[in-house]
């Protein structure tokens, strides 16, 4: 009786021991499972790159978009486990357009989570002086997804325009010189409206009771200040360029300035303007045409606006620049006066070969 019993005791031991490891087995299978699937979910599936790289999601992207670009730019090693982890947290109806920034070691989860959300990265937009508005386009179109063709029929719109007191002549006295940030799937009306937004911040009722006081309007303000802007990078000089031009301006004299020559002739590599090139005909060869060209002719600073606003009264009607003072100007109230500074650069310029 005793040997049956210790014979039972024996199989029990068995039995619990089989049982203690088979649950052993089980939980390292269940655990060895959840890490596998963890790290599908939480582990690093970015390919090797220098610290950040931005994906970009065109508007109407699919989620079949989204993996292509994925795979092309070279954002992520396994393709399989993203598209694992993008489905069970929905993402694949949920693709939102934008610039995402992408940090080396992100896991899937952090990938999906951060393209689902739809934060973007913004695109700062370095505006400086522009000339044409092919020149604006570009900027904006190397820059954003906003389409080209849209924004440059935008600029041609003359009943859009007329809501901002624009039309296709003026219509580039909304680009102000400033740094801008956008989301990168902004649309090219709402770019526009967001240079419109920044003009009307600067046009103070300081400034604009200036304008007034010079009979000029916000818009001829811009246009003189773009000749301004090309005449000289001399900040000090140039409240006297503006009075020169207002003065003539305010004489029904031509303007007779050089940018707007190159302007109309599109050649903005000229360094001398001779006779030949001020006879060529343009609405905004200020040689032929007198007043104001009919748009500005480059995008003035916000320092050149408001030299034009603070223009000082002189007597002034001609400049020409000086030999001996690169990208400084002498100043004349009569011709005479003007015809003996002008001489002494040509023939500087002469002895140089120019």
């Amino acid at each position: 009786m005793a040997k049956q019993v210790s014979k039972q005791k024996k199989k029990d031991n068995i039995r619990k021991i089989w049982i203690r490891r088979s649950i052993l087995i089980f939980c390292s299978l269940v655990a060895g499972i959840a890490v596998y699937f963890a790290y599908r979910v939480f582990g690093p599936n970015t390919r090797t790159f220098v610290d950040k790289k931005y994906f970009y999601i065109r508007t109407g992207s699919h989620y079949t978009d989204v993996l292509t670009g994925l795979r092309e730019q070279d954002i992520i090693r396994n393709e399989k486990s993203f598209d694992w982890v993008a489905k069970q947290l929905d993402y694949p109806n949920r693709v939102k357009a934008g610039r995402y920034q992408v940090t080396r070691g992100m896991s899937n989860f952090d990938i999906v989570k951060l393209l689902r959300s739809g934060h973007q990265s913004p695109v700062t937009l370095v505006v400086n002086k522009l000339r044409t508005e092919n020149d604006f386009v570009r900027k904006v179109s190397m820059n954003l997804e906003a389409d080209s063709a849209a924004l440059r029929a935008i600029l041609h719109d003359p009943v859009y325009l007329r809501q901002f007191g624009l039309d296709t002549n003026t219509v580039m006295c909304a680009i102000l010189p400033n740094t801008y940030e956008f989301y990168w799937n902004t649309s090219a009306e709402t770019v526009f409206e967001k240079f419109e937004k920044a003009r009307n911040a600067f046009w103070t009722d300081e400034r604009k009771a200036k304008a007034s006081a010079l009979n000029l309007s916000e818009n001829e303000v811009t246009i003189l200040g773009a000749i301004v802007e090309e005449e000289t990078n001399a900040n000090d000089e140039k409240p006297l360029i503006a009075s020169v031009y207002l003065n003539r301006y305010r004489k029904g004299m031509l303007l007779q300035a050089d940018p707007t020559v190159k302007f109309g002739l599109q050649n903005f590599a000229l360094r001398r303007i001779l006779s030949v090139h001020t006879h060529f005909d343009s609405p905004y060869n200020t040689y032929i045409y007198k007043g104001l060209p009919p748009g500005p002719i480059c995008t003035p600073s916000v320092k050149t606006l408001d030299a034009v606003l603070n223009t000082p009264n002189t007597d002034y009607l001609y400049f020409c620049a000086r030999a001996d003072m690169p990208g400084h100007h002498a100043f004349a109230a009569t011709y005479e006066e003007h015809l003996q500074n002008a001489r002494k650069y040509h023939a500087a310029l002469d002895a140089r070969g120019l």
